[in-house]
């Protein structure tokens, strides 16, 4: 059976694998983009204490994808939530980090004029602070994604969702007329999946970043 055949035979499967893949690494990045901006809001304004947030955040990422789900197993079970947890930690480190330089990078002098217009500090925050910070935040999350494309794939070690299984199924029977057909499904799948999500931030970008701050 040629590759155009097996995708013909098992696009249903297939399409649900993507979807499924899709579902978790964009859930796991909306719940690393929240907790990742709020230590970064927590921690920005000290060097200590945004070096701590830095350093705990990129240790996570010392640790082996298939080891921490392997570690994961018995706490949480096998399934979605090794899956959810394992992502969500992986994503936070280009998320903090852009996201600690982006509120730094901001103006004093633009917040200090907020500040002399009886601002609050919240206000501050959420309406001159965060949105001129938006930029690398962005790009942190843009990372974050690309990353969790590819570690999603190992969640199916843990019997989670997503693309993994017809990669991991293909390795498992290798040899077998159709091994290579699986391996190379569920990598294009993820290949192609990790090009739209970007080309989605792309937009997202355009529509949300002022034309002088791309600049």
């Amino acid at each position: 059976m040629t590759f155009w055949e097996y995708l013909s035979s098992r696009h249903q499967q297939l399409l649900t694998d993507a979807y499924q893949h899709a579902s978790a690494v964009f859930q796991c990045m909306v719940v690393a983009t929240l907790i990742g901006v709020l230590i970064a809001v927590a921690t920005y304004r000290s060097d200590w204490a945004g070096g701590l947030a830095t350093t705990a955040t990129s240790t996570v990422l010392t640790i082996p994808s298939l080891a921490m789900i392997g570690l994961l197993i018995p706490v949480v079970g096998l399934g979605v939530p090794p899956t959810v947890t394992a992502l969500t930690l992986y994503g936070l480190l280009p998320i903090v980090r852009n996201a600690i330089v982006g509120l730094r990078g901001v103006d004093p002098s633009l917040v200090d004029a907020a500040r002399g217009i009886g601002m609050s500090r919240f206000a501050r925050l959420l309406r001159v602070e965060l949105p001129l910070a938006w930029p690398p935040i962005l790009t942190g999350i843009r990372v974050a994604t690309q990353m969790l494309m590819g570690i999603a794939a190992i969640a199916a070690y843990a019997s989670g969702p997503g693309l993994g299984n017809e990669i991991f199924r293909g390795i498992s029977s290798l040899g077998s007329a159709n091994a290579l057909n699986q391996v190379l499904a569920g990598t294009l799948g993820i290949v192609v999946l990790a090009l739209l999500f970007d080309a989605a931030y792309v937009l997202i970008g355009r529509l949300t970043i002022p034309r002088g701050i791309r600049v």
